[in-house]
């Protein structure tokens, strides 16, 4: 698949709500993950770990809606923007959050993603 294919369907499947879908089918095993903080999930590397860290942020997190946006593609990498309103099970504060996400892509699979947000 090209990095454009490869873009499409899978902010098709986020679009869709099938985030562990479209992680399980585009992640490569190697990928990496950046977070736009400090931290242990910070940077955290492997398929496994990353499922782990979004499974973490589900149990934690009450999402009540959100968007996504793009992709934009610009050679091997791309962007899609989210749009979150959650509840932090912890404390019940609620809040908008947005965040960009730039993914590269290799041989058909997502090998990194980084995360950006606004005021980080």
């Amino acid at each position: 698949m090209t990095t454009k294919e490869v873009a499409e369907a899978f902010t098709a499947m986020l679009k869709a709500g099938d985030h562990h879908g479209a992680a399980d089918k585009f992640n490569a095993e190697d990928i990496a993950s950046y977070e736009a903080m400090e931290g242990p999930m910070a940077v955290v590397k492997g398929r496994a770990a990353i499922k782990a860290k979004s499974d973490w942020w589900y149990a934690n997190h009450e999402v009540h809606g959100g968007t996504v946006e793009g992709p934009l593609v610009n050679g091997n990498m791309f962007l899609v923007e989210f749009g979150l309103n959650v509840t932090m099970k912890a404390t019940g504060q609620r809040m908008q959050m947005q965040e960009t996400a730039l993914y590269t892509v290799k041989d058909g699979k997502i090998v990194e993603e980084r995360f950006f947000y606004a005021g980080a």
